[in-house]
């Protein structure tokens, strides 16, 4: 059977909740019986992250589908390309480092992330690509994931897909806020899981 490493992070800076893991917990609730699907849930921590990634990608997973927070997005984000700089939001862009030292410059995620955006639309959930996940944690776990699959000669896929804020995130913001409830997050997830458990 196909299996699936779907990751997701915890609540960060003033965020009590992370839509990514609330995401991944409607998902549980309701999964398919195909493919078979490990969740793990991931610290705020480029360390730790490296840490976890390299430890959970030893099963050799078919596929890992990192989400993570979006902030202001109104739509899922299914992001094409990790780049091989990390930094984080205290530093200035001349501070960023490498995230692997004379690693690839960039990976591009092998996984069908336009077919996916034209299938979540066609079933009304707001959708498209993305060409940039940022400098943060979330690009670094795409390209990491990738860099160690290639450097291990694993056989596993990664995507990475930016989730909008949960409803239930915004409800005490003093202003208007973009959000996505979890429960239609959950239902783009499935979808995702449909499409590998048929093996891409």
């Amino acid at each position: 059977m196909t299996s699936v490493l779907i990751t997701a992070f915890e609540p960060y800076d003033r965020w009590r909740a992370n839509s990514s893991w609330l995401t991944v917990v409607q998902l549980t609730q309701n999964l398919p019986s195909e493919p078979a699907v490990t969740t793990r849930l991931y610290p705020v921590d480029f360390a730790a992250v490296k840490e976890r990634l390299a430890s959970d990608l030893q099963a050799n997973y078919d596929y890992a589908v990192h989400l993570g927070q979006a902030p202001g997005s109104t739509r899922i984000q299914l992001e094409a390309i990790g780049i091989n700089v990390g930094g984080s939001s205290s530093q200035s862009p001349d501070q960023f480092r490498p995230l692997v030292e004379g690693g690839p410059i960039a990976y591009r995620s092998p996984l069908p992330l336009g077919d996916w955006a034209v299938r979540l639309r066609k079933a009304h959930i707001p959708a498209r690509v993305s060409y940039h996940a940022g400098t943060y944690l979330c690009n670094a776990t795409l390209y990491l994931s990738c860099y160690m699959a290639e450097r291990l000669a694993l056989k596993t896929k990664a995507a990475f897909i930016h989730l909008p804020l949960d409803l239930s995130q915004t409800a005490g913001e003093a202003q208007e806020l973009a959000s996505l409830p979890a429960a239609t997050s959950a239902e783009a997830m499935r979808l995702v899981l449909d499409d590998l458990a048929r093996g891409i």
